[in-house]
C-alpha cells in the first residue's frame, strides 16, 4: 500500500516550546519515509486546511527541523478558528476532506488546547462517516495546564518557570525600594478560568528564601475587604509585597475583575487590566505606591529560559503522536503520565479525545492554602518537576539563534477556493 502523507498544524496561543513538538512531529515522520510520505503544515493552523494553503516541509533541512527544538512562537502560523458544528455547517468539513483527498493525506495531527482537541475529534467522526478515514491524533499544548487527564501541557512548564523567575526578581527589586519607594508590586498573569501559572508564582518563596507573595486565583472569588486586609497585614510585617492576578479574577458575584469588554474567535471574553485595577485599589484604600506589570505575551514566548523538562515533553508528544498513528491509533489525544515526583519520571500515554475536547482541568482545591491567597506543599510538589532544567537556546550577538523556515507552500489541486 503506498504512503498516506501528514497534515500538521498549531492552533490557538503559542508557546515556547510548541515548535519543538513540530520537530518531534517532522522528525519522527521523516524515520518512517517508508510509511509516511511528506509531512504538510497547514499556513495558520486549520484555516491553511481549508483555504488550501499547506506548507511542503520536506524542502527544509534536517539543520533547519532541528533548529525548531529551542524556537519560539508558531513556525507556520497558528489560529483562533473553531469549527462549527456538523449541522451548522458540513461544507467546511467537507471542505477539508477534499483538501485531504486531493493531497493524499491520511494523518492529522493537530497541535493545541481544548478546542483544537474538540476540532480534531469532529474530523476524525466525520472522515469516517464519509468513507475517507484519516487518523487524528491530538498533540497536548497550552501554557494554561487546563487539559484534563494529562498530568501536565507541554508550554505551561517553561510559561511557570518564567513567572516563577519574574515574581521573585521583581521582588527582590521591591523590597530594595520599599522603605523610601514602592510598597507593592503587582503582576498580572495569564489564566482564564484556572490558576495554574499564577500558582507558579508561589514558588519564587521558599523556607530558605520566604519573600512575601499574594496570589489571587481565579478559583476564589475576589473578596476586596479580605485581600486589602491581607496585603496591609504582609506589608507591616514585611515592609513589601508582591501581588500576582491571573486575568481570569472574578468577584464575588461572577464578573470578570478586568472585562476588555470583546470576545475573541472562540467566543471567549478577551481579558486584560486586572493588575491595574488592582493596584488602584491598593493605592486608594491603603495609600501603598504601587508598580504593575502584565506579563502577557512574554510568559508564553519566553525560550530563552525555557524548562528543560517542558522542552523535553513538547518533544515526546511530538514523537509519539507519530509512532501511535503508526500504530493505528485514531481519535485520541498524546498524554504525559507522572510516575514519580522525586526524583521526577514520567510516560507518555494516550486519551480517546471525547474525554478531553474542550473541558477545563482547573487548579485543585487542595493545591490553594486555607487562605486562599498561596499554594500548598502539594501543589509546590507538583510544580517544581515541571520548571526544572535549563535547555538554552544558541546565541549569536548576544541574541538567540532562532530558526525561519523558508515556508515553501504546496501548488493548489482544487480549482475552488473556500471563503471563511
Amino acid at each position: 500500500m503506498p504512503s498516506k502523507n501528514a497534515f500538521y498544524a498549531q492552533s490557538g496561543g503559542v508557546t515556547a516550546v510548541i515548535n519543538a513538538s513540530a520537530c518531534g512531529v517532522i522528525e519522527t515522520a521523516r524515520k518512517h519515509a517508508d510509511k509516511i510520505g511528506k509531512v504538510y503544515a497547514g499556513k495558520n493552523g486549520i484555516v491553511g486546511a481549508l483555504t488550501e494553503d499547506l506548507i511542503d516541509t520536506s524542502h527544509e533541512t534536517a539543520e533547519a527541523i532541528a533548529a525548531l527544538r529551542h524556537t519560539p512562537g508558531a513556525a507556520f502560523g497558528s489560529c483562533r478558528y473553531k469549527l462549527k458544528g456538523l449541522e451548522e455547517n458540513r461544507a467546511e468539513y467537507q471542505r477539508l476532506m477534499e483538501v485531504f483527498q486531493a493531497h493524499d493525506i491520511g494523518y492529522f495531527f493537530y497541535n493545541g488546547g481544548g478546542d483544537s482537541a474538540d476540532t480534531c475529534r469532529k474530523i476524525a467522526e466525520f472522515s469516517k462517516s464519509v468513507g475517507f478515514p484519516i487518523q487524528a491524533i491530538h498533540i497536548p499544548k497550552t501554557v494554561d495546564n487546563d487539559l484534563p487527564v494529562t498530568d501536565s501541557c507541554p508550554g505551561f512548564g517553561s510559561a511557570a518557570k518564567y513567572i516563577a523567575l519574574s515574581t521573585l526578581e521583581a521582588s527582590l527589586d521591591v523590597a530594595s525600594m520599599s522603605a523610601t519607594s514602592t510598597k507593592v508590586f503587582v503582576f498580572e498573569v495569564m489564566g482564564r478560568h484556572t490558576g495554574w501559572i499564577a500558582a507558579a508564582a508561589g514558588l519564587a518563596s521558599t523556607p530558605q528564601r520566604p519573600i512575601p507573595i499574594v496570589i489571587l486565583f481565579p478559583e476564589v472569588r475576589f473578596n476586596p475587604a479580605s485581600f486589602l486586609a491581607k496585603v496591609k497585614q504582609v506589608v507591616d510585617n514585611y515592609g513589601y509585597c508582591s501581588v500576582v492576578v491571573a486575568e481570569g479574577v472574578k468577584t464575588e458575584d461572577g464578573r470578570f475583575l478586568a472585562d476588555a469588554g470583546y470576545t475573541d474567535a472562540f467566543g471567549h471574553t478577551q481579558l486584560g487590566g486586572a493588575a491595574l485595577v488592582v493596584a488602584r485599589m491598593i493605592y486608594s484604600e491603603l495609600g501603598f505606591r504601587c508598580h504593575w506589570a502584565v506579563a502577557d505575551y512574554l510568559q508564553r514566548s519566553a525560550r530563552h529560559i525555557a524548562s528543560k523538562t517542558d522542552a523535553m515533553h513538547a518533544y515526546a508528544v511530538g514523537e509519539a503522536a507519530v509512532e501511535m498513528a503508526l500504530q493505528g491509533e485514531n481519535a485520541i489525544m498524546v498524554t504525559i503520565v507522572r510516575i514519580q515526583d522525586d526524583p521526577y519520571f514520567y510516560q507518555i500515554g494516550s486519551v480517546p479525545l471525547e474525554q478531553v475536547a474542550s473541558l477545563e482541568k482547573k487548579l485543585p482545591p487542595e493545591f490553594i492554602d486555607e487562605e486562599g491567597y498561596g499554594i500548598s506543599e502539594s501543589c509546590r510538589r507538583y510544580l517544581y518537576p515541571l520548571i526544572q532544567g535549563e535547555d538554552y537556546p544558541p546565541y549569536q550577538g548576544g541574541l538567540p539563534r532562532y530558526v525561519r523556515l523558508q515556508n515553501l507552500e504546496v501548488p493548489k489541486r482544487l480549482n475552488k477556493p473556500f471563503l471563511l
